[in-house]
């Protein structure tokens, strides 16, 4: 048995509610002109640890799990593709007998988020014009 479409979405063939992907919602006239956002910075919680990290020069793990309302294991995984990537650079020392791990923006970090930016307000700009 097919599922009620959702409220606002016509009904496909077979029933279901069609989706709609967020590239064929995009104006025409910006389509091909533009490159695809970073997918790296484009999820929530890595979008949220570069912003934190580009407002200032370091960050705790602490300090970003409090700031995100993170778990630790999700804020370690996330913090882990950023490393990889290299737009966050990692410190771990001990502050006694207390481990801290710090997180900074490195310059290649700063620039991919700024790109990211200006992608953002060229399709802002693009949607208002």
């Amino acid at each position: 048995m097919a599922r009620p479409a959702r409220r606002g979405s016509p009904p496909a063939i077979d029933g279901r509610a069609e989706r709609t992907s967020q590239r064929d919602a995009r104006p025409s006239r910006v389509r091909g002109s533009l490159p695809p956002l970073d997918r790296l910075l484009h999820e929530r919680m890595r979008l949220g640890m570069v912003s934190a990290l580009a407002a200032t020069t370091a960050l705790t793990f602490a300090e970003l799990k409090r700031l995100l309302e993170a778990t630790d294991g999700n804020l370690s995984v996330h913090a882990r593709k950023l490393e990889d990537a290299g737009y966050v650079a990692c410190s771990k020392a001990f502050a006694g007998r207390v481990p801290r791990t710090e997180y900074r923006l490195t310059p290649e970090g700063r620039r991919a988020f700024e790109k990211y930016l200006d992608h953002l307000e060229t399709l802002i700009r693009s949607s208002r014009g």
